[in-house]
């Protein structure tokens, strides 16, 4: 007696009693899986379309003001010109400038220290600071707030001041 082989079948095979009692789902099989009628090309071309869209974006523009801003680092760059006059070191590198702050209309506050209450420029340096940081085309108005806590010390410096001066 020969078997015969049924390719076609009509029925779902039950589970095995081994994944009944360990509670595992049924096994996934390529017959169950949905047809779908797109094709390969189709759907190329449909992320193709998507990339596409996402290449021609123009980039968000960028504030000028806040943090990291265009108008921030245009202001510390006008700071880096002052120079202290006892040391060949701009006021920035030298670890003075403790903040500089840019709001949403371009109003500028650089928070500041000197390196000693009895500094020979106290009282001309924070007007300098102030006058330097207006200047910067953009700002609207610019304040500078002097604090002496914390204080400054050679700490503070970058190491590009650090190496003018030899500390390195």
């Amino acid at each position: 007696m020969s078997e015969e082989t049924n390719t076609d079948q009509d029925f779902i095979a039950a589970p095995s009693p081994a994944d009944v009692a360990t509670g595992k789902p049924p096994r996934a099989r390529v017959e169950d899986a949905v047809d779908t009628e797109e094709t390969a090309r189709e759907t190329m071309e449909r992320k193709r379309d998507y990339l596409e869209g996402f290449l021609a974006k123009k980039p968000e523009e960028e504030s000028a003001a806040g943090p990291g801003g265009q108008l921030q680092q245009a202001v510390i760059d006008a700071l880096k010109e002052i120079y202290d006059p006892e040391i060949p070191v701009n006021i920035y590198d030298l670890g003075l400038i403790y903040g500089v702050e840019v709001d949403d209309e371009s109003d500028v506050t650089v928070t500041m220290t000197l390196t000693t209450p009895h500094c020979p420029v106290a009282e001309t340096m924070p007007g300098e600071v102030e006058l330097r940081a207006a200047s910067v085309p953009g700002v609207r108005d610019a304040e500078v707030n002097l604090v002496w806590d914390p204080p400054w010390g050679p700490d503070k410096m970058t190491d590009e001041a650090r190496l003018e001066l030899g500390m390195l």
